[in-house]
């Protein structure tokens, strides 16, 4: 099993770092999760800097995709020279993605006209590509899914783990993961944002 976490320049911390780390402790020995970027080198919006895995190019062999944001979407997405290295197709792969990574999804053409959520500063430059904005964390049609505001990616790392694996399994990273004495609360509001979008699987059922 391939995952990877689309990072860029100017990358968020949260919305990358979360995932890898969320995904990795499941300790799953044929998951291989990587920080795939256009560089070999990429520093965050706060000024982190780390070391890619693998190219965007790798992204199209993947089993998963989670798209990240940050500070410099609104320029990726309109660089041809880094978008056309990025081939993704939802009829048989996961794919994730978070705040302005809803952005890069519509100018992929990912989201196939359906409502989308995404962050309250990216908001209206995904309805100007045409795409309806849900006022809720999390929404996902078929294999693709899309989620807004930054802690929201607990709840998108949760839907792509169950849509990999199950419920049950996203449940024990969610559980874990959560604050102490509000782990059950959590838990089951996350259970309340993802299980309605596990019906459609057609990446797990091909």
């Amino acid at each position: 099993m391939k995952i990877a976490i689309l990072t860029f320049q100017g990358f968020n911390e949260i919305d990358s770092l979360v995932a890898y780390r969320m995904l990795h402790w499941l300790q799953k020995p044929d998951w291989e999760i990587t920080i795939c970027s256009p560089e070999a080198e990429v520093t965050s919006m706060g000024g982190l800097s780390i070391r890619a895995h693998s190219a965007l190019e790798d992204a199209s062999e993947a089993d998963a995709v989670m798209i990240g944001s940050g500070s410099l979407t609104r320029q990726i997405v309109e660089d041809e020279s880094i978008m056309s290295r990025i081939r993704l197709d939802p009829a048989r792969q996961v794919i994730a993605a978070q705040c302005s990574g809803t952005l890069m999804a519509a100018k992929l053409g990912l989201l196939g006209g359906v409502p989308a959520c995404t962050d309250s500063a990216t908001k209206q430059w995904v309805l100007d590509a045409g795409v309806e904005v849900l006022n809720q964390p999390l929404v996902a049609h078929g294999n693709v899914a899309t989620a807004g505001g930054c802690l929201g990616s607990a709840y998108l790392t949760g839907w792509t783990i169950a849509m990999l694996d199950s419920l049950d399994t996203a449940s024990t990273a969610l559980h874990y993961f959560a604050p102490v004495g509000e782990k059950d609360g959590f838990l089951k509001r996350a259970q309340q944002n993802i299980s309605p979008y596990l019906r459609e699987r057609e990446y797990m059922e091909a």
